[in-house]
C-alpha cells in the first residue's frame, strides 16, 4: 500500500480518533458504543493510508513514502 495521508491529516485523524474513543467513557447507554467509530482514524493515521481516499484517488501525503 502507498501512503496517502500526509502528517497534518494523520494529526488530526489522531485528534479526532481519541475524541470520539472519548465518549465510551463519557456517555451513557447505547449512544457511548458510537465512540468505537474512532478505531477508523486511528487505523488509518497509524497505517498512513486511507482506503477511501484511495478510491477517490485524493493524496495528502507530501512526498512518497513507502510503507511495507
Amino acid at each position: 500500500m502507498k501512503a496517502n495521508v500526509g502528517s497534518i491529516d494523520r494529526a488530526l485523524r489522531v485528534v479526532v480518533g481519541i475524541g470520539l474513543l472519548s465518549l465510551l467513557f463519557l456517555l451513557e447507554g447505547d449512544a457511548k458504543w458510537y465512540g468505537l467509530i474512532g478505531v477508523v482514524p486511528l487505523l488509518t493515521a497509524g497505517m498512513r493510508f486511507c482506503p477511501l481516499y484511495a478510491v477517490l484517488g485524493v493524496n495528502t501525503c507530501s512526498t512518497a513514502v513507502k510503507q511495507a
